[in-house]
């Protein structure tokens, strides 16, 4: 008879699991991770040890293998296969997170790959929590072809079945090209660090030798492209350890998942907290800029606010903060860039704002202070008229309780569009100094008055004639008032409590929506 071998103990079992997870945790070598840092880039193990709280991170799936074969791959197995997955907390609510692992095979995506951001796509669903990928790798795997392909496809048509009922952010710490940039795009916001990171379709060499255009690969997708430019970045850092702290910061104020309200909190600021510098702030006179981050500041809790694509589409400043301590969307025109006007840029900065806010139940003020659509050729031609309906369409379509505050101008369709109540906001509250008309009073004076202008023996004294009464009839401050189209005229210092009252009276708004499987919204 053969005599069996004694089967390892419990003991020797465990000591041996230890090794593996210490290989898995190491990588495949130790000059992997000084080439790593040598990047100026942190490992995926680090990366996550700063955006969640200290020891709460679940690693699963980390003995993961690939089972391919052919060029060389049946040699190569490292354990977690190029990404790291699972769950931890961010000041105590429940995150998932996976990052990718540079060290193995570059970071890029093969099927095991795919099959472990897959089953935790869809752990973050099922449990309800908000899902962060940290993304440092090289596309597909090319070693793998259509099998790698594929699973993208799985990420992505989980993205959009997760759209709406969690949050879902994406973190840029390395390249991102091809195929791969569309998970990103597919989430509700992405951040981005300045030399680490970049985004594209095709790399400068393609590029290059498609249109003879030289090209870096900052220069082409870089943070502060898509910061400034393209608006795919919701923020562009310095650094990694300031970009995952904002990532923390936002989480803070964002719901689980969509059947949850976002976190309150208790603060010190008081509800009754007079604003005596908005008095200052916001000049009489309508052409004069100012900065409506300053108007911001003074109405929300402790002045602070979390503002999304600030670089991109500046005429329109986007921002969650607090008031009483509960979470609100702040849309509000931006006079300081552009004279606030609405154009392509903004409108579709801010419908994507206002319906991730409308998704996840957080209620919206809309501060307006704004001289139109912006005009031009070039405005016409790139379909201002369908980039500006889907503002028009967000806040229509939105169900949160929706306050608008008129803080000084709202001329023409710009003034229906930023949220009035003709579109659907429950309260409509303006400032002393608010002007809403079809559009300026010299604009119109030199429509409705041009031929007696024009036949004038002083047309310029006319003209000023028209401008003044056109002003005292259909611009004073209470003309939409006593047509029930502003519901109250309000002290400025009073702004921070009026909102306050306001969204405690309409936290339990219900509002019917129409039978339908979805609309068909301007793309």
């Amino acid at each position: 008879m053969t005599v069996l071998e004694a089967r390892p103990d419990t003991h020797t079992r465990l000591d041996e699991l230890e090794r593996l997870r210490a290989r898995a945790h190491d990588g495949p070598e130790p000059q992997a991770t000084e080439r790593q840092h040598a990047r100026g880039k942190l490992t995926a193990r680090e990366r996550i040890a700063l955006l969640l709280d200290e020891g709460s991170f679940t690693e699963i799936e980390s003995l993961r293998k690939h089972r391919a074969t052919g060029f060389g791959l049946e040699r190569k197995r490292p354990h977690g296969d190029g990404v790291v997955t699972g769950w931890g907390t961010v000041e105590g609510r429940t995150v998932f997170v996976y990052a990718h692992d540079f060290r193995i095979f570059g970071g890029a995506l093969g099927e095991a790959h795919a099959e472990k951001i897959h089953k935790l796509m869809d752990l973050a669903s099922a449990a309800g929590a908000p899902l962060v990928s940290l993304n440092d790798g090289a596309g597909a795997r090319i070693q793998e072809g259509v099998s790698a392909l594929a699973g993208y496809g799985g990420i992505f048509r989980r993205n959009v079945a997760s759209s709406g009922v969690i949050p879902q952010i994406s973190v840029m710490l390395g390249p991102c090209a091809g195929g791969a940039a569309y998970s990103p795009a597919l989430t509700d916001f992405v951040f981005m660090v300045r030399d680490i990171s970049q985004m594209f379709i095709t790399g400068p060499d393609v590029v290059q030798a498609v249109t003879g255009e030289r090209v870096s690969q900052n220069e082409l997708g870089g943070a502060d492209v898509h910061a400034r430019l393209s608006g795919v970045a919701s923020a562009a850092y310095d650094d990694e350890e300031s970009c995952l702290q904002d990532v923390r910061h936002l989480l803070s104020l964002l719901p689980s998942n969509n059947h949850e309200a976002p976190p309150a909190v208790v603060g010190d600021d008081p509800v009754d907290r007079p604003c005596d510098g908005l008095l200052d702030l916001v000049p009489a006179e309508p052409n004069r800029a100012y900065d409506m981050r300053r108007v911001i500041e003074e109405i929300v809790d402790d002045g602070d606010y979390f503002e999304v694509h600030a670089a991109w589409a500046a005429n329109l400043v986007c921002a969650l903060a607090r008031l009483d301590g509960r979470v609100v969307g702040v849309v509000a025109n931006q006079p300081s860039a552009v004279a606030g006007v609405l154009n392509i840029e903004a409108s579709e900065k801010g419908a994507r704002f206002v319906q991730f806010c409308d998704a996840f139940s957080i209620p919206l003020v809309t501060l307006v202070d704004v001289p139109g659509f912006l005009p031009g050729v070039g405005q016409e031609h790139e379909g201002i008229i369908r980039h500006g309906a889907k503002l028009l369409y967000a806040y229509c379509n939105a169900t949160v309780p929706r306050v608008q505050v008129i803080v000084r101008k709202a001329y023409g369709g710009a003034y229906i569009v930023m949220d009035s109540r003709s579109i659907g906001a429950d309260l409509s509250l303006a400032w002393p100094t608010n002007e809403i008309a079809v559009m300026g009073a010299e604009g119109a004076a030199n429509v409705v008055f041009r031929r007696e202008i024009a036949d004038a023996a002083d047309p310029d004294a006319v003209r000023a004639e028209r401008i003044r009464e056109y002003e005292t009839e259909l611009m004073h401050p209470y003309y939409a008032a006593e047509r029930g189209l502003v519901d109250e005229v309000i002290d400025p210092r009073d702004t921070r409590s009026v909102l306050i009252r306001a969204l405690a009276m309409l936290r339990v708004k219900h509002a019917d929506v129409p039978s339908r499987k979805h609309g068909n919204q301007p793309v």
